[in-house]
C-alpha cells in the first residue's frame, strides 16, 4: 500500500512540473463613456506612435481618444457613417471606411479632414499594403475589393470576388492580402501588384470566417469562425491547409496577432470575453487563458508593447417591435440605449 502512494505521488508531482505554464491575468484599466444617441460602432484602431485610439462610431463618425489618459483628443470631421479608421503613419494620413461608399482623408498630426472622397456604394474597413502604396477597402455588396491611391488622393481600380461578405483584412507584407469570405466558408488571397485573385482556399469546420490575423515569421493564417461551434482556425498561408482548431467563445469579430509575445486573441461578443492562445511553434498553439470583457464586445485592437487590449461596447436591448438579428444571435440586441456607449482598456497584472 505504501508503494502504491509513493507511485500516485510521484505521478502527481510529474504531472504538475509538466502542466502549462499559469494564464496570463488581464484586468480593466479604463472605462471611458461616451455620450451619444443610440450608439452604433464596428471597429477600434491603435496608433503606436501617438498612442491614439481611433473609434469607428458610425453615424457618429471617428473619434479619437488618447490610450494612456482616456481623453477625447478630437473627431474627424465629416466622417459620419464611419465603420473603420485607418491610421498610415508613414504616410501622416488617416482614412475612413464609412457606409455610404466613401472615404473621409485626413491628417494625423492635426486630424484635420482633407477631403470625403466617393469609392462606391458601400464599404465597410480597409487596409494599407505596404508595398503597392495602396489602400483597400472591402465592398462586398458589390463582390470586390476598392483600391485607393493615396499619392493620387483618387480611387485606383478595383478587384472582383467570389463572396458577398468579405470580412477581415490582413496584409501578407508581399503585395498581397488576405480577406475571409464568410458566406463562403473560404479565405481569399489577393495579388496587389497585378490586380487579381490567387488563390480561394475553403476553410472545413470553420464556418462563417470573421476576424483575421496574420503572421509573416510563421506564416499563418488566424482565422475567427463565428458559427454555432466558434474555433479560431490557424491556416498555412502556403497550402491553405487547417494546421490547428482551437476553440473560443461566440460571437467573434475581432483577432489580434501579438508578435511579441506569440500569442493571439479574440474577441467574443455574445460570451463577453477575450479568449488567449499561446504559439509554441507553426503548427503548435496551446489555451492560454481568457478574461471577461462586456456583452456586445466583439472587436479590438492590441498595443503590442504593453500588451494593452481595447474594446467597445454600449447597453443593448432586444426590442420585440423591431425586427431581430437572428444570424448574429437569438437575442442579441436591435437597439443600443443612449450615452451607454463604452471604450474598455484591459491591461496585463
Amino acid at each position: 500500500m505504501r508503494l502504491k502512494f509513493g507511485i500516485i505521488a510521484i505521478g502527481l508531482i510529474s504531472a504538475n512540473l509538466s502542466a502549462a505554464p499559469a494564464s496570463p491575468v488581464y484586468g480593466l484599466q479604463s472605462e471611458v463613456r461616451l455620450k451619444g444617441a443610440a450608439p452604433a460602432w464596428d471597429y477600434v484602431a491603435f496608433e503606436a506612435a501617438r498612442n491614439r485610439l481611433f473609434l469607428g462610431r458610425r453615424k457618429d463618425g471617428v473619434t479619437v481618444v488618447d490610450a494612456a489618459s482616456g481623453h477625447v483628443v478630437g473627431a474627424i470631421a465629416n466622417s459620419a457613417g464611419a465603420n473603420f479608421a485607418l491610421p498610415v503613419p508613414g504616410l501622416g494620413r488617416g482614412y475612413t471606411a464609412n457606409e455610404d461608399g466613401s472615404t473621409t482623408v485626413f491628417a494625423l498630426d492635426s486630424l484635420a479632414t482633407i477631403a470625403r472622397i466617393k469609392l462606391g456604394e458601400s464599404v465597410d474597413a480597409a487596409f494599407f499594403d505596404p508595398v503597392t502604396k495602396l489602400v483597400a477597402f472591402t465592398d462586398g455588396d458589390h463582390h470586390r475589393l476598392i483600391l485607393f491611391d493615396p499619392a493620387t488622393n483618387a480611387p485606383a481600380g478595383a478587384i472582383a470576388m467570389p463572396a458577398e461578405e468579405l470580412e477581415g483584412l490582413a496584409a501578407a507584407g508581399d503585395g498581397s492580402l488576405w480577406v475571409n469570405e464568410r458566406d463562403k466558408d473560404r479565405i481569399a488571397h489577393v495579388d496587389l501588384v497585378h490586380r487579381k485573385l490567387v488563390a480561394d482556399f475553403p476553410l472545413p469546420g470553420c464556418t462563417q470566417p470573421t476576424g483575421l490575423a496574420y503572421d509573416p515569421l510563421t506564416a499563418r493564417l488566424f482565422v475567427g469562425c463565428k458559427g454555432t461551434a466558434p474555433i479560431l482556425a490557424v491556416v498555412d498561408a502556403t497550402t491553405g491547409s487547417i494546421v490547428a482548431r482551437l476553440p473560443i467563445g461566440r460571437g467573434n469579430d475581432g483577432v489580434a496577432w501579438d508578435a511579441k509575445r506569440r500569442r493571439i486573441f479574440t474577441a467574443n461578443g455574445i460570451d463577453g470575453n477575450v479568449v488567449m492562445i499561446d504559439q509554441g511553434g507553426p503548427d503548435t498553439y496551446r489555451f492560454a487563458g481568457a478574461f471577461t470583457t462586456r456583452p456586445i464586445a466583439r472587436t479590438l485592437a492590441e498595443d503590442p508593447a504593453t500588451g494593452r487590449i481595447f474594446t467597445m461596447t454600449a447597453s443593448g436591448i432586444v426590442d420585440s417591435s423591431k425586427p431581430r438579428n437572428l444570424k448574429a444571435g437569438a437575442f442579441y440586441p436591435n437597439r443600443y440605449l443612449d450615452d451607454t456607449f463604452v471604450l474598455l482598456t484591459y491591461a496585463p497584472q
